[in-house]
């Protein structure tokens, strides 16, 4: 008699030679780097956005969102595009990761909650869990944390803008 195991397939790249995986059924596309139109007033893990065949899509640096330290992009940079979830809304965002690795199968067995310190470090709200896979591990995002559903302006209300700072 066999049991029949829950798997899941991830996309996995590098981010700062950390492997973190999404669940591929989350992948729009992958693309290669293109510098995103810069967006004023946004706060700085969002580097702007890009035109996809006609939509506007916001990008976002993983580096920066994980209060990792940021890097130049070269030729292995890639644009993970994505769709996030938000209740019933459901939007497209991009993620900029170092490299992209592979499309792993990883069994519910080989998944386990962040540790506690992750937790007390704020970054176990980003991350469904690590798998552990033969000899690796792999930080599988929670895509739908990684954006917040609205994106506050940096200093101060879309309505208001911020005061001038003169000398």
């Amino acid at each position: 008699m066999t049991h029949a195991h829950s798997q899941e397939q991830l996309l996995t790249f590098f981010v700062a030679g950390a492997e973190y995986g999404v669940d591929i059924l989350r992948v729009q596309e992958i693309r290669g780097w293109s510098a995103p139109m810069p967006l004023p007033r946004t706060p700085a893990f969002v580097k702007g956005v890009i035109n996809i065949r006609g939509d506007i899509v916001p990008i976002a640096d993983l580096r920066a969102r994980l209060g990792l330290p940021a890097t130049e992009p070269d030729v292995t940079t890639a644009i993970v595009v994505l769709r996030i979830d938000h209740g019933e809304r459901s939007t497209v965002r991009g993620i900029v990761v170092d490299a992209m690795s592979d499309v792993t199968n990883v069994d519910a067995a080989q998944i386990k909650p962040p540790p506690a310190v992750a937790e007390a470090a704020g970054f176990a709200a980003f991350a469904r869990g690590i798998a552990t896979i033969d000899d690796k591990l792999i930080t599988i995002l929670d895509v739908d944390r990684v954006f917040p559903s609205t994106i506050a302006p940096v200093g101060g209300s879309p309505s208001q803008p911020p005061p001038l700072h003169t000398p």
